[in-house]
């Protein structure tokens, strides 16, 4: 694998939806996610690391090093055990432990060096259940906030008609079942992330080639997972700022707010990217850079 990132970065991720649910909430009937006191819209973390995950997953296939570690229907504990199968670690860890101190560090080495939203996101490798094993707990060193809609959302319920029967009794009902969709008209989503060098070096080992393809995978989250239920979704912007230093040269903060979305002054309601105006500051604090990739 290629040397630890040395740079610190932090980044938006500017995407919209249109006609579609970006977030269902499980407790609201799968309602699109919303602040109730404010009413903006609301996409978890969750559901951004999903994205990427299967984006690195489906452009890399399993490749040496771009393995994902949690997946849909696939037990941890799978890859749990091929790793110390692998190292040829005995089972029984504490056994393990005794013979050898750095069974964990080699453990976590692996799972880093094998699996690409280890290295990035970090992992906690550790099931609580009887008999299950323990690869460790991993901090990441790329970390994703909560995306919120720029302006409120108004989420429309949708009536639709199932023209498809199941069973024979359903056809000699002759009526027409009905059913609902949750969606969101238009909305521009903002989100925000860090990149911490300090903890590449430190833990995963997060290097330059995963940074791009960290890039890449943000900028084309949305593009093989598109679905009738999410509408038309996609990432309109990533807005990177570079530092000089592995810990930094300015307050995260002060890079995002130097960052602005407004919606046009002759919109009334935005229906598409182009009814928001999307600027950077001129100046920056010394020793950052900004990029803006789409």
């Amino acid at each position: 694998m290629s040397e630890p990132i040395k740079n610190r970065y932090d980044f938006v991720i500017l995407f919209d939806v249109e006609n579609g649910n970006p977030n269902g909430d499980p407790d609201a009937g799968n309602m699109p996610r919303i602040d109730p006191q404010t009413g903006y819209g609301l996409v978890t973390d969750v559901c951004l690391k999903r994205k990427i995950r299967n984006y690195v997953e489906t452009l890399k296939e399993d490749e040496k090093g771009y393995r994902i570690y949690i997946k849909d229907g696939v037990p941890l504990n799978r890859s749990d055990a091929e790793a110390i199968k692998t190292l040829g670690i005995d089972p029984d860890l504490k056994a393990a432990k005794k013979a050898d101190p750095d069974i964990d560090a080699k453990l976590r080495d692996y799972m880093c060096e094998n699996y690409f939203d280890i290295r990035t996101f970090g992992a906690v490798m550790t099931t609580f259940v009887k008999g299950a094993l323990n690869c460790g707990q991993v901090r990441g060193p790329v970390q994703l906030s909560f995306a919120r809609s720029v302006d409120p959302i108004v989420p429309q319920e949708v009536t639709i008609t199932r023209v498809a029967i199941t069973t024979e009794a359903d056809a000699e009902k002759k009526g027409t079942e009905m059913g609902r969709k949750h969606i969101v008209p238009y909305a521009l989503y903002r989100a925000e992330g860090y990149v911490s060098a300090n903890l590449a070096r430190k833990t995963t080992g997060f290097s330059e080639d995963d940074l791009k393809l960290l890039w890449t995978a943000i900028l084309n989250m949305f593009e093989n997972d598109h679905s009738a239920a999410r509408g038309k979704m996609a990432v309109r912007e990533l807005i990177v700022f570079k530092h000089d230093s592995e810990l930094g040269n300015a307050p995260a903060y002060k890079l995002f707010d130097s960052v602005t979305v407004q919606r046009k002054p002759d919109v009334d309601a935005a229906r598409s990217y182009r009814d928001y105006t999307v600027t950077v500051a001129d100046t920056l604090p010394e020793g950052v850079t900004c990029e803006r990739l789409s």
